[in-house]
């Protein structure tokens, strides 16, 4: 994976409020990766994991691409929109070197933001319980459609199943 786009010069993160913060992202599409890109506009260190050979779903989700000046395709704006100021890698989570490279990082984060459904990082041993057996202070930020808990905590959350439900599809089309 490559970079994520804009990052602080040396000088601009150390005046920033969250300047010595790890994130260790384990979001795609929206909400966790705004939420990442948030900690990093101010001055935290965001590493964002990525499914490897794809990367987040984003990444695709064009036109609008956005292109190097030699012609080289990096990736769809909305995936840009989306992740400013990140670092990037790709790791395979379902594997044992994967959940063993997210341990490491977990180890030295100090906050945590994951947007996968309810369990969803549990069946890797990545889920807050787990991690936090790595590094008791680390706070983990859980963003999920419809919480941890109640008859709807095992749905997946898009804004067009909020409008739906909602009604407001009906306004917006």
């Amino acid at each position: 994976m490559t970079g994520c786009g804009w990052a602080a010069t040396p000088t601009e993160a150390s005046t920033k409020p969250l300047n010595g913060i790890r994130v260790l992202e384990l979001a795609r599409i929206l909400a966790g990766p705004w939420c990442g890109q948030l900690l990093a506009d101010l001055g935290a260190e965001v590493i964002k994991i990525e499914r490897p050979g794809s990367g987040d779903d984003t990444r695709h989700w064009g036109p609008p691409f956005v292109m190097s000046d030699a012609g080289e395709n990096l990736g769809a704006a909305y995936y840009h929109s989306a992740n400013r100021g990140k670092r990037s890698i790709a790791v395979d989570i379902a594997t044992p070197a994967g959940q063993d490279i997210i341990r490491g990082l977990a180890a030295s984060a100090d906050i945590i933001i994951e947007n996968y459904k309810v369990g969803g990082l549990a069946k890797y041993g990545l889920d807050h319980a787990a991690l936090s057996q790595v590094n008791p202070r680390l706070i983990t930020c859980s963003i999920t459609g419809f919480g941890q808990t109640g008859p709807y905590a095992n749905r997946p959350g898009y804004d067009y199943i909020a409008q739906a439900m909602g009604g407001l599809m009906s306004m917006t089309g």
